[in-house]
């Protein structure tokens, strides 16, 4: 235990504040990186759309995390091809990526690579744009067991998703999830748990919905229809320690940050700089320098998210 902790520890430490110890003086959890299986990139924070409990703050006037260029991907790309990391996805995520002009080429050169990739979008208005329509069907036709598209349709009621959403965003989704499925893209959907429905009920829900809009989706694959756990800062979650590990019969290579690392562009930084994981974009003691190879090192279970969605919640963004 360091200096500050010990005189923290000493003055009722709050929990979440020191990355060592937790508020009961507790050895704090760590996760180490296993291997970096997925890389994403969160291609900045502007959204068509402002959802009312957006985890990141999207929309179409947040640009705290700017637009990321094909240069700057390639960057990281290239990083992992000269040091043999052997990562496999790509992920994007924002904001909604295709608000980005540049993520065309960005695709392009990372399946031209031979990376999978994985992309985060709403489907709606900057996805449904004749060049980006254009854009994307050439790339399904070039790539398509390499491209998977993750659609955002947090509930399959129309009242539920544009309750969150805005009105109108549900029949723009399910335009667009008939766009993707009629190019034949591989598509899965991310939906949300926070309406106290039981899996079993919510799964059956999205599978009628998917019969109606004639989509090629399983609703009872895990993989196919994600629900995702509620994250909210303001909720209070247990600090994990080193031995929540086997009190939870949880293994922490598990986490989402034993295997993935986000890249991302703070508004006013002079390049990009690898965050730990998708949920934590904008806390600095999760900003871990600007190269993969910095970017390796250990991270600190230090915040709720990492406590509710991942180690209790089971929540991982990848594929």
């Amino acid at each position: 235990m360091n200096d500050q902790s010990q005189s923290l520890a000493g003055d009722a430490l709050a929990p979440f504040t020191d990355p060592l110890i937790t508020a009961k003086g507790e050895a704090r959890a760590h996760v180490s990186l296993k291997a970096l299986e997925t890389l994403w990139f969160n291609t900045g924070t502007l959204c068509n759309i402002e959802c009312a409990s957006c985890y990141i703050e999207s929309s179409p006037k947040n640009d705290r995390l700017v637009y990321l260029t094909a240069a700057d991907v390639a960057f990281y790309l290239d990083e992992i091809e000269r040091d043999g990391l052997g990562t496999s996805e790509i992920g994007f995520t924002g904001g909604e990526p295709f608000m980005n002009p540049a993520m065309g080429a960005i695709l392009e050169d990372t399946l031209t690579r031979g990376f999978d990739a994985l992309v985060l979008t709403n489907a709606m208005q900057p996805l449904l744009r004749p060049l980006v329509k254009e854009k994307v069907a050439q790339l399904v036709t070039d790539h398509r067991l390499k491209l998977t598209f993750r659609v955002s349709l947090d509930h399959y009621s129309i009242k539920l998703h544009d309750e969150e959403r805005g009105p109108g965003a549900f029949k723009k989704a399910m335009e667009g999830l008939s766009f993707l499925s009629s190019l034949g893209a591989q598509i899965s959907i991310a939906g949300r748990t926070c309406w106290g429905e039981d899996e079993a009920s919510s799964r059956a829900g999205y599978a009628a919905l998917f019969a109606e809009q004639n989509l090629s989706i399983d609703a009872d694959d895990p993989l196919a229809l994600i629900l995702f756990p509620e994250m909210d800062e303001a909720v209070d979650v247990p600090e994990i320690t080193t031995a929540c590990w086997s009190i939870l019969n949880v293994n922490p290579t598990d986490m989402m940050c034993a295997t993935s690392r986000m890249v991302v562009k703070h508004k006013g930084a002079p390049s990009p700089s690898v965050a730990a994981c998708t949920l934590l974009p904008y806390d600095p003691q999760f900003d871990l320098g600007t190269s993969l190879s910095e970017a390796s090192r250990d991270v600190a279970l230090n915040h709720r998210h990492c406590a509710k969605f991942c180690v209790l919640g089971g929540g991982s963004c990848t594929a």
